[in-house]
């Protein structure tokens, strides 16, 4: 079979322009970044805010095995789908990173014949929105250690900035740094760090601002640090919200491309799914919701982490209601959380399966408690046996949700037909009660109690002594409010990565409390979360070239 960027420079794609008017967009509503590439004017909101919003389908996914799941070849594969069918379909993903790209998790444009293109744009740069998020983060970190050099007159406290830089790369050598080093002239010696972009709280707040004065309302709230008497010092008090948010003035702007099969797509933020809330922007769901019939987004890890916060966080603030949830799993991934061996996983195992399925169960018991319909989309490999099949088949009928196997790796919108009737099947058919899990105005630690138990299915929470200071000092500013970002390992319902399946009656240890007060949520990290990821032995950059006449090869 070709690569998948093989398949991509296969494709001829439409112009943008004919892209847009699918969806009723003239073209002065389009900001062009060559042929294939298009922000959305501002403009084009107000011309269709009116409108009546279409379905809004979240696809998530079990959690992640090393085997894979295939989440966004799902998302953009049911969305080709859903045009075959005759469907007005828009799909709303996130922007991959420069850092896993050149490492080794890859893009974020999904794959097969279910990509979105031009995949090298998008992979590499594309409209520049990381770079105009970088500048904006390190433009605040440039003016923290200008105003400690000039007379620092905020008396901020050097040893509780809490502000780190950023770089749109994997890079372990700057995790841990010291600033200010070689004499006066060049600043005041501090510690200091590197996270990658996508865990900027720049980024979060972009994904999470419903307009430019929201989003400057956002950047001027960050805490930076604290002062000498403990109170928080923003970057409003150090008068570069304005600034910060004119970097951002089109990177606020979503930006439109296609799918191998001409299904519009419009891509735009990726913030971590970890410290963050993983889901594309707030500004791209809203208009694809007016543009088309059917929206189909997708959160970040598995549906504990992702649909929560999608659920949680995002639907809270922008007052979004799913109309369904896909939850992607494959038999391999299923087998794998029953205890068989990754180089074992081709081979039949029911008793391994059904014990796995204990994972998928435990996920679509999770997305109910949203009362969210929900369908299993199992992503089809050729290993798979009529056995394996109808176990899977018999499990989800007893739990009273339908299932369909697609194939959109290998045949595009063609091989998720039937995951898309059936989609549609259930849209005609329920009605989405959806509630957020929790009150964001209960106390901290009953919010996180809620989460690690109905979502996890844990029983104890314990904190460290850290963690019980940071919720006093929360709790003190008067910022307890807010929701919870759970920050955890993706691979198990725990907080241990080794716990597959669907484990019970677990404790959680909750090690550090943060507030993003920015992005409007409490970081409650549960283990070592790494914010700047490291590059892998043999990193994919060294399979990546560009060729004399301009071909890209190796990227994928």
């Amino acid at each position: 079979m070709l690569t998948d960027i093989q398949i991509a420079q296969n494709c001829k794609l439409l112009k943008i322009n004919k892209i847009a008017e699918k969806l009723g967009i003239n073209e002065e509503d389009l900001e062009l970044y060559g042929n294939y590439k298009a922000k959305l004017s501002d403009k084009l909101w107000d011309k269709v805010k009116a409108k009546k919003d279409g379905k809004l389908i979240l696809v998530t996914a079990i959690n992640p095995t090393p085997a894979g799941e295939g989440k966004t070849t799902t998302t953009v594969g049911l969305g080709q789908a859903m045009d075959k069918i005759g469907k007005n379909a828009v799909i709303a993903l996130r922007e991959p990173s420069l850092g896993p790209v050149m490492g080794i998790k890859g893009g974020a444009a999904g794959g097969g014949y279910s990509q979105v293109v031009p995949m090298e744009d998008i992979n590499l740069h594309f409209t520049g929105d990381m770079h105009a998020i970088t500048a904006a983060n390190n433009l605040l970190s440039a003016a923290i250690d200008n105003h400690l050099q000039q007379g620092n007159s905020l008396n901020i406290d050097p040893r509780q900035i809490v502000w780190k830089r950023c770089m749109d790369m994997n890079d372990r050598a700057l995790r841990n740094i010291i600033v200010g080093l070689g004499g006066k002239v060049n600043g005041v010696p501090r510690e200091d760090g590197f996270n990658i972009t996508v865990a900027s709280e720049v980024m979060a707040i972009l994904c999470l601002a419903s307009d430019i004065t929201d989003l400057k309302e956002r950047l001027g709230k960050i805490i930076i640090g604290y002062n000498y008497s403990g109170n928080p010092v923003t970057a409003r008090d150090l008068k570069v919200d304005g600034a910060m948010t004119l970097l951002l003035k089109d990177a606020i702007k979503p930006n439109l491309v296609q799918t191998l099969e001409g299904t519009p797509a419009i891509m735009h933020g990726g913030p971590f799914a970890n410290i963050a809330h993983g889901c594309n922007s707030v500004t791209a769901t809203k208009i694809a919701l007016k543009l088309s019939d059917y929206v189909i987004t997708e959160a970040g890890f598995g549906a504990d982490l992702g649909a929560e916060k999608f659920f949680d966080i995002k639907c809270r603030f922008a007052g979004f209601k799913p109309d369904a949830v896909v939850l992607v799993a494959t038999i391999r991934a299923l087998k794998y959380n029953g205890g068989v061996k990754k180089e074992n996983l081709k081979e039949e195992n029911i008793e391994a399966l059904s014990k796995g399925f204990s994972n998928a169960q435990k996920h679509i018991e999770n997305i109910k408690q949203f009362g969210v319909p929900v369908i299993v989309a199992i992503n089809h490999f050729d290993t798979d046996t009529e056995k394996e099949i109808q176990l899977v088949h018999d499990k989800c009928s007893a739990l009273g949700v339908e299932v369909a196997f697609s194939d959109v790796f290998l045949k595009g919108g063609e091989g998720g037909i039937e995951l898309a009737n059936k989609l549609v099947d259930l849209l005609d058919s329920t009605t989405s009660n959806f509630a957020p899990l929790y009150d964001s105005d209960a106390p901290i630690k009953d919010k996180v109690h809620t989460i690690v138990s109905k979502i996890y299915g844990g029983k104890n929470v314990i904190y460290t002594a850290a963690a019980e200071k940071s919720i006093s000092k929360i709790e003190e500013m008067g910022l307890d409010k807010l929701p919870i970002c759970m920050a955890k390992t993706q691979y198990s319902l725990s907080d241990n990565a080794a716990l597959l399946g669907c484990p019970k009656d677990f404790d959680v240890t909750v090690k550090e409390v943060r507030i993003s007060a920015g992005a409007g949520f409490i970081v409650v990290l549960t283990g070592d979360i790494m914010t700047m990821p490291g590059l892998p032995k043999v990193p994919a950059a060294e399979k990546i070239d560009i060729q004399e006449d301009g071909t890209i090869v190796g990227l994928f």
